[in-house]
């Protein structure tokens, strides 16, 4: 489990990409991806919604507009993606849904870490932002199990990844001490 409200939104983040990225490759799985994508875009954004934004809103009553911002992307993600639902996975129309959907998605999260998630590490106390991130994964995991999605908490897929990858996921998530890191520390700081 991440350790803080930030580590566990940018972790959940970087497991959505690498769906996201199977979405377009595993042509023949899109079906299924596309229900997972569904029902963890579903937690993340309640968990988000239920439990950090309002924190940071009230920690910081100036983020407010952008804490309605992030639900409106959230919302609007989730209408992306139910038109994606209805697209045929082996037609042209799917590959155009798949980019819009994912574009939207990519453009919330680089808002969310450049904006909302740095305020959020101002606004709270080291000790709130610990809480924070076991309420944000307690909350994502219970949406993920009402949904009938089983989830640990950890990266889905890190022992399968090479070094190289897991470096690349590293860099992503601003792990320091990352180049001197073996696979196996690297894919603990990841799922840390």
């Amino acid at each position: 489990m991440a350790s803080d409200a930030v580590s566990a939104i940018m972790q959940d983040h970087r497991r959505m990409e690498r769906l996201f990225e199977r979405c377009k490759t595993e042509k023949s799985n899109r079906t299924e991806l596309v229900a997972e994508i569904k029902a963890r875009l579903k937690a993340h954004s309640v968990a988000e919604e239920d439990r950090v934004y309002p924190a940071l809103a009230k920690a910081n009553p100036t983020e407010k507009e952008d804490v309605h911002h992030g639900v409106e992307e959230h919302r609007e993600a989730e209408d992306l993606l139910e038109t994606l639902e209805g697209t045929d996975p082996s037609s042209k129309e799917f590959d155009k849904a798949l980019k819009e959907f994912v574009d939207a998605v990519k453009h919330h999260v680089e808002e969310e870490e450049s904006d909302i998630l740095p305020n959020l590490e101002d606004a709270v106390d080291p000790e709130k932002l610990e809480q924070l991130g076991a309420e944000f994964e307690r909350r994502r995991i219970e949406v993920l199990d009402e949904l009938g999605v089983q989830d640990s908490g950890t990266p889905d897929d890190l022992s399968s990844m090479t070094r190289a990858e897991l470096y690349e996921e590293a860099k992503k998530a601003d792990i320091p001490g990352r180049s001197q890191m073996n696979k196996d520390e690297l894919a603990e700081a990841l799922g840390n």
